[in-house]
């Protein structure tokens, strides 16, 4: 089979596999968020941490309940990974440095898992086990809990009360995420992933020198790692080292496991507002970026016109060749348009269009189909963003599922999307003016400046994935890099909840003859509209000095 139908079974199967799964799997996460029942387990959670089981809060109780448990959450893991020397199963590790140990805690807490270390040298097994795994599960719960808030925010009518995080965080990771990942890391393990506590084994390169390869809880980390779309590898090489992607077949689980839950989201919207045509514009509109997305990628590296890429075939430098350079590129655009950051070859190693595409993916705002929760909430942002636009063009009041978007809703949909290109192009711009940042790029000119584009648009939006070729284990990327994974989180994430909260109080007005129907593929087509060219508008001047620049010389 030639490469090129070798990547088109490839990916035919994947989205076959997805479409399968849309359903069963919004079901059963709309189920598990409304049942009246709890669970034993569950109850005993709600008793520990002092939450009502059948209590709600208002946006702002809700918030605030998101925020303490996530500063409880970084200071926790902070402190084992500065103490980790002094813990069982430290592997002999020392504890992190400050300002790593800063940046690693803040990076898994908002499920962002950027890594400025070597896994298998710098963390032990249980801060792998009980800090970087556990907020694997916990973070991409909060996110799903907050798109829930807001769905349930365009659902309820005259009421300022949008769920509990309490009861909505430990049923998604109880009910959702812990079966799934179970399940996952089974069939991981017996692919050959590894699993076991060794502290590592004696082996004899092929070049005839020692090495120690460590061991460890492995294939329980990468089920959820890329469930969750958290990212973070057990290892410095990520899903192209062996002991976490073993063969192709498991190289494509994985891109499956990243992308289940974000595209089984847009159901769930769906069910909660009783209307599950919303429901599928939405996912359309996702599946339609992502298709396009992952076509212009997997064609930039199979076709590039340059003079070795041509001689080899495809552009080969940097992807493994376990899975060849078609399903390396469909994993680089899953990974890049959801917020999981896990990578199976190295983007810094694209072709400058390539890697380009994959910077404008994450710039995006990571909807297509996004994070677990976070895609979805981006989503339906950018639909209240359209349905204003559309309703300038009419000169009518716009409306969304009956709740009408005024002042206060587009203070809070502007808020939310100035704050991740102002991270983004402030923290580029800082770097490039101080000459010890721009020494931590290896490359100069236009791909060095891609470098650190890269990395502030990976740490504002969430993703962890980066341009290898920048040394980021520095004190200036270790802080500034953890701020903008911080405020790249949390405030888009506060507005999200504002906008809940507004919503909710509303009373719907019924539909009439001047009402934009939200699911139709005209609205579905505004919405792809708006997505694209809110990106291009901001950060085309960005993109132009980069890889675009490098690409068209």
């Amino acid at each position: 089979m030639s490469p090129v139908a070798g990547t088109v079974v490839f990916a035919v199967t994947l989205v076959l596999a997805l479409v399968l799964s849309h359903r069963p799997l919004g079901d059963w996460i709309h189920r598990s968020l409304t049942s009246p029942t709890h669970w034993r387990v569950e109850t005993f959670v709600y008793r520990a941490v002092g939450a009502a089981p059948d209590g709600e809060q208002t946006w702002g109780s809700y918030a605030r309940s998101v925020l303490a448990f996530s500063a409880v959450s970084v200071l926790a893991l902070y402190a084992l990974l500065r103490l980790q020397g002094h813990l069982l199963l430290s592997l002999g590790f020392d504890g992190m440095p400050a300002d790593q140990a800063w940046n690693t805690a803040v990076s898994f807490v908002t499920n962002t898992n950027w890594q400025s270390y070597s896994g298998e040298a710098a963390v032990g097994h249980l801060a792998q086990m009980a800090g970087l795994a556990v907020q694997n599960f916990v973070s991409a719960a909060v996110g799903i809990a907050v798109a829930v808030a807001l769905a349930r925010g365009f659902a309820r009518r005259g009421t300022d009360l949008v769920g509990s995080f309490w009861v909505d965080l430990v049923r998604i990771c109880v009910r959702v995420l812990l079966p799934i990942a179970t399940v996952a890391a089974l069939v991981l393990l017996l692919a050959g992933v590894v699993q076991n506590l060794s502290g590592g084994t004696d082996v004899t390169t092929l070049a005839g020198t020692a090495q120690t390869v460590t061991g460890g809880p492995v294939a329980s980390q990468e089920a959820i790692k890329e469930l969750g779309t958290n990212g973070g590898g057990f290892y410095n090489a990520n899903s192209a080292h062996p002991f976490e992607n073993p063969t192709g077949w498991t190289n494509w689980l994985e891109i499956y496991l990243l992308l289940l839950i974000p595209f089984a989201m847009p159901r769930v919207f769906g069910r909660l507002v009783a209307d599950r045509r919303q429901g599928y514009a939405i996912a359309a509109v996702m599946a339609g970026l992502a298709i396009a997305s992952i076509t212009l990628l997997t064609v930039l590296q199979l076709q590039h016109p340059g003079t070795v890429p041509q001689a080899a075939g495809a552009a080969t430098e940097g992807t493994e060749t376990r899975f060849g350079v078609g399903p390396s590129a469909i994993f680089a655009a899953s990974t890049t348009l959801t917020s999981t950051g896990a990578v199976d070859s190295f983007h810094s190693s694209y072709t400058a269009l390539g890697g380009g595409l994959a910077i404008f993916n994450m710039m995006l705002g990571e909807v297509a189909p996004g994070g677990v929760g976070s895609g979805l909430y981006g989503m339906l942002v950018l639909a209240v963003v359209t349905v204003f636009v559309a309703g300038l063009m009419v000169g009518r009041t716009p409306e969304y599922l009956g709740k009408k978007i005024g002042a206060r809703e587009m203070k809070l949909v502007s808020l939310y999307f100035l704050t991740t290109p102002a991270i983004v192009l402030v923290g580029t711009a800082a770097a490039m003016s101080l000459p010890a940042a721009r020494d931590s790029m290896l490359n100069r000119g236009a791909h060095g400046l891609s470098e650190v584009l890269y990395a502030y648009t990976s740490a504002g939006n969430n993703n962890g994935s980066a341009f290898a070729g920048l040394s980021a284990n520095t004190p200036w990327f270790n802080t500034t890099l953890g701020i903008a994974m911080l405020l790249g989180r949390f405030v888009p994430l506060v507005l999200v909840l504002a906008l809940a909260g507004s919503l909710a109080r509303q009373t719907p007005v019924p539909a009439s003859a001047g009402t934009l129907e939200t699911h139709r593929p005209l609205f579905a087509g505004m919405l792809a509209g708006v997505a694209v060219i809110l990106v291009a508008l901001t950060y085309l001047p960005a993109l132009a000095l980069g890889p675009l620049a490098e690409g068209l010389l």
